[in-house]
């Protein structure tokens, strides 16, 4: 690899980590092709992009991010970085089942909203119901409430409708 590919590289992955509203760092060692290219894309489906390139090239492109920098400890062996442009919990979710069935793929560490995030809060967060189930959760929450306090002002009619 030459001085102008290294450069295009580090552009990319700086783009990449700008626009990313999660990123993951993930243990690629001893994955197939066929794995690699099933993984990215499921994660293309998801709005997520598997960048793989040397862990150098990785530290250069984020020595100037401080939101990512966190990660730089893990940019080691044989390990690969995705990026979420959408829902990042859906990516997690990629992840987290594409590792129990795939043991070479392994979570490593990630970052959301500038946390760092170990592979068992990953973990964690790949198993939270999607963004549209929760919001589903809550307007039930809130149309159950509403119908709760609707039938207590009907009951309250009703008692003083006996009354008289």
């Amino acid at each position: 690899m030459n001085r102008e590919q290294k450069e295009s590289v580090i552009q990319e992955l700086k783009n990449d980590f700008s626009q990313s509203q999660g990123t993951f760092v993930v243990g690629v060692k001893g994955m197939t092709v066929t794995q690699l290219q099933k993984l990215r894309k499921d994660l293309r489906a998801q709005g997520g992009k598997l960048k793989i390139t040397k862990a150098r090239l990785m530290k250069i492109a984020t020595d100037d991010n401080k939101a990512i920098e966190a990660l730089q400890p893990f940019f080691k062996e044989q390990i690969g970085i995705v990026f979420s442009k959408q829902e990042p919990s859906a990516i997690a979710k990629v992840l987290f089942n594409f590792a129990k069935k795939n043991e070479a793929l392994s979570l490593v560490a990630g970052t959301l909203e500038s946390q760092l995030l170990d592979a068992k809060t990953i973990g964690k967060i790949a198993q939270l119901p999607s963004r549209e189930v929760l919001l589903a959760q809550v307007c039930g929450v809130l149309n159950m409430v509403m119908i709760k306090f609707l039938l207590t002002l009907k009951a309250i009619e009703a008692k003083k409708q006996e009354q008289q």
